[in-house]
C-alpha cells in the first residue's frame, strides 16, 4: 500500500512532519466514507505513528465517531484506502483497544466490574475465560485503582468509576493502539483530570488516538491535532491558533495558550 502523508487537506493549514520514523500504526490514503448521498469524510489523508497521542477535534457531525469506526474496520471506506499496522482494519482488531463514549448495556443484568473487563479479553466469538484471563484482568483493574471494585455490579459505578473500568477493558488485551471515543463526558472535573493524567501516561507505552471536545485541555494533552469537519488538518499543538478553530467550528473561539495552562475563551 502506497505510505500516506501527513500533507493537510485544509488549504490554509501547512504541512507538518512525521513525528519518528517508525512505520505508521494507521493510515487514510485519500479515505472518504458517506452514508448514501450525504458526505462524512472526505479525501482524509494521514499517517499516526507508535508512541503518540493524536487528539481528534471538530464540531458536532463532523465525522470524528466515524472515523474511529474506519480504523476499527466497523466501517469501510466508500473512497480510497485506511490500513492499519499495514493490513485491513478488520485483521488488526487482537492489537487494538476501543472505549465507546457510552456502553449500551442492561442495568438489572447483573454484570460486574470483572466481567466487563474480561470482555477486553475476548478476541473472538464465545472464547473460554482462562486463569490467565482473570490475572491479566486483575493486573489492569489494580493498576487503575479499581482491584476493591472487581465484584462490585458495573451498573452501581459512578460515572468515573465506569469510564476507568471501560478504560480497563481496553487495556485487558495488551492493545498497542488505544482509540478513545469522548472519555471524560458526563463526568465531574476532578475524575476528568484523572483520566487525562491516565491517558497521557498510557501514550508513553502505545498510539492513542483521543476524540474530544474539550479545547482546553487537548493542546497540552497531545502530540498533534486533527482537526476534521469532513476533510481535515494536522497541527502541532503549539501552532493551533483561535482562527484554526473559529474555522472549523463556525465561531467566535479563542485559544489561549501558556506554557501550563490552556483554555477556550468565547469571544
Amino acid at each position: 500500500m502506497k505510505k500516506a502523508s501527513l500533507k493537510n487537506q485544509n488549504k490554509n493549514s501547512s504541512s507538518v512532519e512525521t513525528p519518528s520514523q517508525k512505520k505508521p500504526f494507521i493510515e487514510f490514503d485519500q479515505a472518504s466514507f458517506s452514508y448514501g448521498n450525504e458526505k462524512i469524510l472526505e479525501n482524509i489523508t494521514a499517517s499516526i505513528y507508535p508512541e503518540e497521542l493524536v487528539s481528534v477535534i471538530g464540531p458536532n457531525g463532523s465525522g470524528k465517531t466515524t472515523f474511529l469506526r474506519l480504523i476499527l474496520g466497523f466501517l469501510q471506506p466508500t473512497a480510497g484506502k485506511v490500513a492499519v499496522f499495514r493490513h485491513y482494519p478488520e485483521l488488526s482488531m487482537s492489537r487494538i483497544g476501543y472505549v465507546p463514549q457510552h456502553l449500551l448495556y442492561d442495568p438489572a443484568f447483573p454484570v460486574t466490574v470483572m466481567d466487563v473487563v474480561l470482555m477486553g479479553r475476548v478476541k473472538r466469538g464465545l472464547q473460554r475465560i482462562t486463569l490467565q484471563d482473570r490475572k491479566a484482568a486483575g493486573n489492569v483493574l489494580s493498576r487503575l485503582g479499581l482491584e476493591e471494585f472487581a465484584d462490585r455490579g458495573f451498573q452501581d459505578l459512578s460515572g468515573g468509576q465506569r469510564q476507568r473500568a471501560l478504560i480497563a477493558r481496553a487495556l485487558a488485551g495488551d492493545p498497542v493502539l488505544l482509540l478513545l471515543d469522548e472519555p471524560t463526558a458526563s463526568i465531574d472535573r476532578e475524575t476528568e483530570a484523572e483520566i487525562y493524567g491516565l491517558i497521557r501516561a498510557l501514550a508513553s507505552t502505545m498510539a492513542v488516538v483521543l476524540v474530544s471536545h474539550d479545547l482546553g485541555v487537548v493542546p497540552r494533552l497531545s502530540n498533534r491535532i486533527m482537526c476534521l469537519n469532513r476533510d481535515l488538518a494536522f497541527h502541532e499543538t503549539s501552532a493551533l491558533t483561535g482562527e484554526d478553530i473559529q474555522d472549523m467550528y463556525q465561531c467566535g473561539v479563542e485559544l489561549v495558550h501558556h506554557h501550563d495552562h490552556h483554555q477556550e475563551r468565547n469571544r
